[in-house]
């Protein structure tokens, strides 16, 4: 049989062959670090017999394949140790996800951080034990039966789902056996550095009719040091979260009498204006113009865009006059109406209107998280109406602008190709022309992208962004989606050079997202410590005593004309405790004045960035100021400038 590596070589075998034994005979170094195998694209264990030609790809932690393998054999482990320790809890589901695993259980007195100690204690002793991790099948009957006879209920409820016929898969290992599809590591003694991070709850099969369960969360790695960095990690990622500083800076608040509905207090009002006007600027210069739609659109609209049978379920929906209407998700069918309210002509193409458009949609109460998962957002949506001769262009154009913001903020990103999902509308020939059209515009830009299979909207396939933050993080934000279905579905049209009518090309973009979740991802990105363009205060005036006091009115008064973001603390209190307190505030700038500033007609200037600046005329120093916000400049804490 022959065997087509990555790199593309070919090994031959007369014999069957564990993916294991073709990575040992392709080097024992690989073999040691050998986590999985890919066949013919599917990820298996490295046990899987190979028994005819394929392509193979060996799996190690690097590739996401591999590192799924080890932190599900991780998630095992876990539910082995509950199991020893805890032998009346009962297993729901644990699954690898992004930078760790977790489990599902169900236990009558609720687990605590004291628990999680005891678990990891017990984690290590299977890992110690080097328990060989073995795979067998049955039938479904007597898979029932199985777990049955384990006192496992839910396991037997996923079996009762599954069709009669099927094979069910189990793996082993010690005295332990759980339902799975794998793939799995070997041999428990592969994961050596695993930590146990967190509680929380989570409703089984994320039904919130249904019980909730306890949701031990966990990561691992093959290095204690790995551990040790991503541990450091999310500790710094608990001093920059969101929702702790948004408090401390008086950006945003979140009330039980509008869950999912954030408020934004005066100074978030200012982050959120500078983002907006940022916005308008970046999109007049790209030749965009700006509409704004109703909130709230008849039911026939939704029928006609197909949100009602494809995303109902999200939809806030109410009656009018004995007909039903529904607040919008998504502003795309606004944005169609618009399209429609005049004839267009292919010299009126491509028209690109974009939208800061506020979209409900319904989050279950478990999954709401500060700004990033919320009920009520403004989408700084954007949809482009073109020709067929268009779309490479505009494809390109809409990418060249996000890659413009991202780099505004200092994100790094990646970008993924999603594909036809499947539940979506609409001939296998336009998903194809408008796949490969997403495809064609990166490879023109030279933009390394990986492909997410399935993962497209119900109407076309995208280009997602997932940006990178100060602390290595990635967060979805910028998408471009190329849709043939919604000018369909509208019936829409241009005439053409020919004189004839044409169906047009339909993107929808946005490049923050949902406002809200950027804002909340800035704040984290920057631990509250926002560039000078967008702090919500700029410049805090601090004069010295009450003497100073009128001087201190007169500069704030000179910046605040000018239109800078200012504040003056006029507090008696020492000047020390009044720096301090800008500094905890995080503010770019403290103009500090006294009897010598005031005699001499200046300000003595400190900033976050380089501390004393010493002694500068106020004209110098708005001068530079103005330069720096109209720049967008971003000053980093070692510049002296």
């Amino acid at each position: 049989m022959k065997i087509t590596l990555k790199d593309g070589s070919v090994r031959e075998y007369d014999k069957s062959m564990s993916v294991y034994e073709i990575a040992s005979d392709i080097s024992e170094g690989l073999a040691r670090v050998a986590m999985a195998g890919e066949v013919n694209g599917e990820v298996v264990d490295l046990r899987t017999v190979v028994s005819e030609d394929c392509e193979l790809n060996i799996l190690t932690f690097q590739d996401e394949g591999g590192k799924d393998t080890f932190r599900h054999t991780s998630s095992h482990i876990l539910a082995q140790a509950v199991k020893r320790l805890y032998p009346e809890t009962k297993l729901a589901i644990g699954p690898a996800i992004a930078d760790g695993f977790y489990y599902d259980v169900d236990r009558d007195i609720p687990f605590t951080t004291e628990d999680l100690e005891k678990i990891e204690k017990e984690m290590k002793k299977i890992v110690k034990e080097a328990l060989p991790v073995e795979s067998f099948t049955l039938p479904r009957e007597e898979a029932i039966a199985l777990m049955k006879e384990k006192e496992e209920p839910y396991k037997v409820e996923l079996i009762e789902d599954l069709p009669e016929d099927a094979i069910i898969s189990f793996y082993k290992q010690g005295e332990f056996t759980d339902l799975c599809a794998g793939p799995h590591l070997m041999n428990t003694k592969t994961v050596k550095a695993f930590k146990l991070t967190s509680l929380a709850g989570a409703y089984w099969r994320g039904n919130e009719k249904n019980k909730m369960l306890t949701r031990i969360y966990g990561t691992s790695f093959t290095k204690k040091a790995d551990l040790d960095e991503y541990l450091e990690r999310l500790e710094e990622a608990k001093k920059r979260d969101h929702r702790k500083l948004g408090k401390e800076l008086g950006l945003f608040m979140l009330r039980e009498e509008g869950p999912g509905f954030p408020f934004f207090l005066p100074k978030g009002m200012a982050l959120k204006n500078a983002l907006l006007e940022y916005w308008r600027e970046i999109h007049t210069k790209n030749g965009y113009v700006e509409i704004s739609t109703p909130i709230m659109l008849s039911r026939h609209l939704w029928e006609t865009s197909g949100h009602w049978d494809h995303y109902k379920e999200n939809m806030y929906t109410t009656v009018i006059d004995e007909q039903d209407f529904a607040v919008k998700p998504m502003n795309c069918p606004g944005g169609i109406l618009v399209y429609e309210s005049e004839p267009r002509s292919y010299r009126d193409l491509p028209i690109r209107m974009g939208e800061l458009g506020i979209v409900h949609r319904h989050e279950k109460s478990g999954q709401m998280h500060g700004l990033m998962r919320v009920r009520c957002f403004t989408q700084d949506d954007a949809h482009i109406f073109m020709t067929p001769e268009q779309v490479k262009d505009e494809i390109k154009g809409v990418a060249t602008l996000i890659d413009e913001v991202y780099k505004m903020f200092g994100f790094k990103y990646h970008v993924e190709l999603s594909t036809r999902p499947e539940d979506s509308m609409g001939s296998d020939e336009d998903w194809e022309l408008a796949t490969d059209a997403l495809r064609d515009a990166l490879d023109s830009l030279g933009m390394d992208y990986v492909v997410n299979e399935g993962d497209g909207a119900f109407y076309g396939p995208k280009i997602d962004f997932h940006l990178e933050d100060s602390i290595g993080r990635t967060w979805q934000c910028g998408t471009i989606q190329l849709d043939f279905q919604l000018p369909l579905r509208f019936n829409l049209e241009y005439t053409g050079a020919d004189g004839e009518k044409h169906r047009p090309i339909m993107i929808h973009r946005v490049a923050f997202g949902s406002i809200e979740r950027f804002i909340g991802i800035l704040i984290e990105h920057f631990a509250g410590a926002f560039p000078t363009w967008l702090a919500p205060v700029q410049v805090k005036v601090l004069p010295i005593s009450d003497k100073h006091l009128e001087y201190g009115e007169k500069v704030y008064a000179a910046l605040k004309d000018a239109g800078i973001r200012v504040e003056i603390d006029t507090r008696a209190e020492k000047i020390g405790y009044k720096i301090r307190e800008a500094q905890m505030q995080k503010i770019p700038y403290m103009l500090v004045v006294g009897a010598k500033e005031e005699e001499e007609g200046k300000v003595s200037v400190r900033s976050r960035f380089a501390g004393d600046e010493g002694q500068k005329c106020l004209k110098d120093f708005l001068c530079d100021l103005k330069k720096e916000i109209s720049g967008k400049i971003r000053r980093s804490m070692e510049s002296k400038e």
